[in-house]
């Protein structure tokens, strides 16, 4: 995460942006109304400030361009991608439902059930919340049993590991808004001067890994390179279970007891905001 977030201030208080990167305004409904006008900027956009007009904000949105005023009420303050400051959970449900939205995008915002906490809100099957406490010395928890100096050290840590949360924290609320398309330019045609593949052949290469390049009984040069990735990923998919067992084995959810890892079979007791 760029510019380290050290202590926040409560909930309630102005947090001031360390940065241009992670710092922009989200839109939280349609403005103007559709009932009105054609909206110019539409929700879940994100905006950056040009000037703070009282109550107002004159922005330009970072996919469209447009710029224009919107009043404060439409917007939510975002720092660092993922704190969110100024909506309550509802809108935080809309924005994590949209469309495009990633299994495990987050933002951290305003509890609205408890003042003075935080809420974890993440994109499952649901949207599951998550009450992050704060200690006395300005530390974090969501389970009692692992504690943060800050929140950046809360969200590197569950983006590690789902440690008893429904799923590892991937990509921060809205991270897909500014995405442009990829132009690509399209492939020339490659074509085939004779047909001599043999798939009746693939099996046999799984056990002789090394001589599948000449294994294939024919020309390398008459093969586009997207189809030897296909054959090749033909080959990944069909090898034997264990690399499969393997993967599994490694994305095992992970608990931390003192310095070591080690397997749970039961999630720690966290609290659902």
């Amino acid at each position: 995460m760029p510019n380290r977030l050290s202590h926040p201030g409560a909930p309630g208080e102005t947090l001031q942006p360390t940065g241009p990167d992670g710092d922009f305004l989200a839109v939280l409904s349609d403005y103007p109304s559709p009932d009105i006008s054609p909206p110019i900027f539409r929700r879940g956009e994100k905006l950056r400030v040009i000037s703070d007009e009282g109550g107002w904000w004159k922005a330009i949105s970072l996919s469209t361009g447009r710029e224009s005023y919107i009043p404060g009420i439409c917007v939510a303050r975002v720092y660092h991608g993922w704190l969110f400051e100024g909506l309550g959970r509802d809108k935080a449900e809309e924005l994590l439902l949209l469309p495009d939205t990633k299994m495990g995008s987050f933002m951290i915002r305003e509890s609205e059930t408890k003042k003075g906490f935080y809420s974890l809100s993440v994109r499952h099957r649901q949207v599951k919340h998550y009450r992050i406490f704060r200690l006395p010395n300005n530390w974090y928890y969501i389970s009692p049993r692992l504690t943060f100096q800050c929140l950046e050290d809360l969200v590197n840590h569950y983006s590690e590991v789902a440690d008893g949360l429904c799923c590892v924290l991937t990509t921060p609320c809205l991270t897909q808004s500014t995405a442009a398309p990829a132009v690509r330019a399209p492939d020339s045609p490659v074509t085939l001067r004779q047909k001599t593949f043999d798939w009746k052949r693939v099996a046999r290469l799984q056990d002789d890994p090394e001589g599948a390049r000449n294994s294939l009984g024919v020309d390398e040069s008459l093969f586009s390179y997207g189809l030897r990735e296909s054959i090749a990923s033909y080959l990944s998919l069909t090898s034997d279970d264990s690399t499969s067992f393997d993967r599994k084995k490694k994305s095992m959810s992970l608990i931390y007891s003192g310095s070591k890892r080690k397997s749970s079979l039961f999630s720690p007791p966290y609290f659902e905001d």
